[in-house]
Parts: structure tokens; sequence; C-alpha cells
């Protein structure tokens, strides 16, 4: 790993001027801003600019779809429509250049999950929270495989009724629309006690369509880089990592690192920075 020297470097600093953290909060609370108001803006404006949620939305005449959901109706279908294939291309490009960062950056269960994140440490007093479930992380794959299989044997595309993404959006949207909720935002509460046994531990090991994207981001090009002359193995990254991993040992290369870059922010010594290979 200390043979590698890529081309160029993404600007980071521990001065409390910018963190990656910060800015993504402020992106996850936008993203999540878009599913809340687009609801209200169809019902009450009659404005149709902005239609669907994350699993499907529209923007104008620009539609873009999950890449796990396309890939579901694929393989039940068997038949290729190409408008859901090109609107899987931006979300699939972005996957194979940045990796995870729809999970870490848009995801409207992350944005729940951070808020709830800091108020268990202001509830619990520390820093760094404790996983007090550990579960293996290769699960996700299997995750995955289990998904689409059972999908393609039930012949219907499960996650398309299943995403906790397009759960939240599709709640909202039943609210406004019908002033009720629908029976599959159970799902949501379940991911929410999950968590407080262990930092996201749905999107570690039993998100399917952060499966996928981990998948199509494994050679991502955009990756957390350890200088391995500037680590002291103080430990803070790991603990700081949502997802269980070890920044020292260099897993901010690993398919299932999202680039949220916390563990960049919180290194003292500036061993660790985002980097483009």
């Amino acid at each position: 790993m200390n043979d590698m020297r890529p081309n160029r470097a993404v600007h980071t600093t521990n001065s409390g001027r910018f963190t990656y953290t910060t800015i993504r909060l402020a992106v996850l609370f936008g993203a999540f801003l878009i599913i809340l108001l687009n609801p209200f803006i169809n019902y009450f404006l009659h404005n149709n600019f902005l239609q669907g949620w994350y699993q499907s939305i529209a923007v104008g005449s620009l539609w873009f779809v999950s890449p796990l959901e396309g890939l579901e109706s694929l393989l039940i279908s068997r038949d290729i429509f190409m408008p859901s294939i090109i609107g899987m291309a931006i979300p699939v490009t972005l996957a194979f250049l940045l990796g995870r960062v729809f999970c870490s950056w848009i995801c409207p269960v992350t944005f729940f999950l951070e808020l709830l994140d800091r108020l268990r440490k202001i509830i619990a007093g520390k820093q760094y929270l404790k996983n007090k479930l550990i579960v293996a992380k290769k699960v996700l794959w299997f995750t995955l495989i289990g998904e689409l299989l059972l999908s393609m044997i039930i012949g219907a595309p499960l996650f398309v009724f299943l995403s906790p993404p397009g759960l939240i959006g599709r709640e909202v949207m039943i609210l406004v629309f019908f002033r009720t909720f629908a029976l599959e935002g159970l799902l949501l509460l379940l991911i929410l006690l999950l968590e407080l046994l262990t930092r996201r531990c749905f999107c570690r090991s039993f998100c399917p369509l952060g499966g996928l994207l981990a998948c199509i981001g494994q050679k991502r090009k955009l990756q957390v880089v350890l200088s391995a002359e500037q680590c002291i193995d103080c430990g803070i990254c790991s603990k700081a990592c949502p997802m269980g991993l070890l920044p020292q040992q260099n897993e901010g290369r690993s398919p299932y690192c999202w680039n949220c870059g916390e563990c960049v922010d919180r290194c003292t010594t500036d061993a660790l920075s985002f980097q483009w290979k």
C-alpha cells in the first residue's frame, strides 16, 4: 500500500473550517427535503416538475432509476426496457466513480440514522458509540444474492416494495394524499431499533441496494487512502467509522467503505485522505 501514488488528493483539514461530515449532513438534509416537500408541491401546487422518490425519480424529462430496482425488473421480465436502462446510467456511473455515496450522502434512511446517532451520543454522553451487536460484513453479499433470487422465484420485484429509501418517500406521499401510513413503514422502525445495537446495522449487512452499489464501486476512483508514514495507529478513525471498518489498516479502500469522510475528519495526523486513483 505504500507504493501507491494517486493522481490527485481531495482537500481536507481538521481545523474546523471544513469537514466532510458537516457538508454531508447538509446534503442529506437537502436530499430529505426533496422527498418531503415533493408530494406537497404535487398536491397543492399541481406542479409535476419533480415526481417520485429515490427508487424512481423524475426531474423534468430526466428520469433516474435505482440500479437494484432496474436490475430486478430486467431479471423478472427478461425484457430490456430502454428508458429504465437509461435511467440507471447516471446512478451506476456515480457508483462506479465514487462507490456507495448514495448510501452515505443522499439516502433518507441515513439522514434519520445520523440524527439518531447524535441523540444517542447526547444521552450516553460519549463521543464514540460502542457496537453491541457485530454482524459479519460479508452478509451484505448474501443479502444481495438472496434478494435477487427471491424476487425471481416469486416473480415480483421485492425491493421495489420494501426499499427503505423508497419507503420513506412513499410514506410521505401516502400521508399527504391519503392521510394514513402504509404497513410496510414498520420496516423503518425495525431499522431504527437495530441502530440501538449496532451503528448502521442494516446499511452494513442487510441492504441489498447498498450491496449492489458496493459491488459496482469495488474499483471506484475516489477512495479513502492511508499514508502509513503519518499514521500513529491511535484507533480514533476505526471508532469513528459508522461501518465498523479499520481505516488504519487501509480498509477505506475496501468495497464496504461508503466514502462518508468520518475517518478523514477525525484523523489527528492527516494520515487519511480522499484521493483519486
